[in-house]
Formats: structure tokens, sequence, C-alpha cells
């Protein structure tokens, strides 16, 4: 089985890969590549029955045709035609000239092909690019603010308003369940009084209700009243005085 697509010398024949031909098989010697052998393998033309060779060639991973036959197509042989052009247009300056305009003219157009290819994909793809840096940012955001490995403390207003003013602080606890039922809060005032802020803590399966409960004021006396007292007192003591 022919493993490329090769034109006979003798008659001019195309034989395609993969047609079915009898064959026979030897190493050829003295010749190795890293240690591997290569083999030729004898074909015979189906029109003509010309015999040509074809030798394996394990550096390309590929067949050479020997004799009796030419290659329809060669990997290696467009590389060598690229190095042969550039050594040519090194010498000249024309052939050199053409050469650069050639090969930009066709990186603009690969470039020109490339853009368009993008162009379709960006217009059949179901997200946008405005979708795309949203998404982006919000995943952003989340990695910053949801961090399961920072934990951020909200300080209390009024846990910090009793240490600096040294309140004194008694919990009341219920013997049988040991939680915490009242809470009483003793700071001394200004006149050297402890004003008593009690906290009431009450518990229950689904509700936690804080009464707070506040200090409380003494009554102002009535002010007429007052002064109806000094004016009865001042009378009894005029009488007081004319009598003795």
């Amino acid at each position: 089985m022919l493993p490329m697509s090769i034109r006979c010398k003798t008659c001019g024949n195309y034989m395609g890969r993969g047609t079915k031909v009898n064959t026979r098989k030897e190493i050829v010697d003295g010749e190795t590549f890293l240690g591997i052998l290569i083999h030729r393998v004898y074909f015979k033309c189906s029109t003509c029955s010309a015999e040509f060779t074809i030798k394996s060639d394990p550096q390309n991973s590929d067949y050479i045709v020997e004799f009796g036959a030419t290659i329809n197509f060669e990997p290696w042989r467009v590389e060598d035609q690229e190095v042969d052009t550039r050594k040519d247009a090194e010498g000249d300056p024309l052939k050199s000239l053409e050469y650069r305009t050639r090969v930009s003219k066709r990186e603009m157009d690969i470039d020109a092909d490339i853009g368009h290819v993008r162009s379709i994909k960006a217009r059949h793809a179901a997200v946008s690019s405005e979708a795309m840096l949203e998404a982006v940012q919000r995943a952003l955001a989340k990695s910053i603010f949801r961090n399961k490995e920072i934990v951020l403390r909200i300080h209390d207003e009024e846990d910090q308003t009793v240490r600096t003013q040294k309140t004194k602080i008694v919990d009341y606890r219920d013997p049988t369940t040991g939680s915490v039922t009242a809470r009483r809060f003793l700071r001394p005032s200004s006149r050297g009084e402890e004003l008593n802020l009690s906290k009431l803590i009450a518990k229950s399966s689904c509700v936690r209700v804080s009464v707070i409960k506040k200090p409380l004021v003494k009554p102002l006396v009535n002010l007429s009243q007052n002064h109806d007292r000094n004016v009865l007192l001042h009378r009894l003591h005029k009488v007081c005085e004319t009598s003795c």
C-alpha cells in the first residue's frame, strides 16, 4: 500500500495514497538515524510495471521516493524553497524589496482573516463583552468582601462607653438554665451617686427581647407652694415678735 501520492517517471501514471500493490522490503545497509534502521520498499507501477523504490525517513517521520518516481507533495520542499528565496533576496536589492513586500502583504492578509474570524465569533457569541466585564467585577468584589479567612468585627458603642466610664456590670443568671436573665449597670454620676441602669434580658426559643430601664429622676418642687410656705412662716414670726 502506497504511503503517499506519487507519479511514475516511466509512463507518467499517477498513483494515489493507499493504492494496493505487491511490494518487497529490505533493510538499507550502513544507514541509520539515531540507531533506527532505515527500510527500502520496492513497488511496481500499476500501468507499465516499472519498478520504483521508497525509503523510510525517521528524521522527518515520513518517506522518501528514492528511484523511478516523484512525489506529488513534500512538506519540507516548501521550507527549502523559502530559504532559497530568502538567500537570493539578500544579494539583490530589488528581490529583497519584492520579498519584504510579499511577506508584509501576507502578514496583513493573515491579520485581516484573524480579525474577520474574531468578529464572526463575537457576533454569534451568547455573552457580550460588557457582560463578561461585569461578571469579572462581581467575582473580584466577591473575592474581596467575602473572604472567609478575614473576619471584620463591628465595635459596639454601648460597650465602649461602659468601659470608658468604669461602669460596674452585675449579671443575674437563672439557676436552672444558667442563662443571663438580667444585667445591671452601676455608673457613678457627677454628684457621687450610683445611677442604676438596669437591662432585662428575656430569652425564648425564637425571639430575644431587651428592655432598658431609664434612671429615675426626682420630681421638681412646685415653686408656688414653696412661696406660700415662706409667706406663712414670715407672718407667724411677726406675730410672735408683737406678742413678746
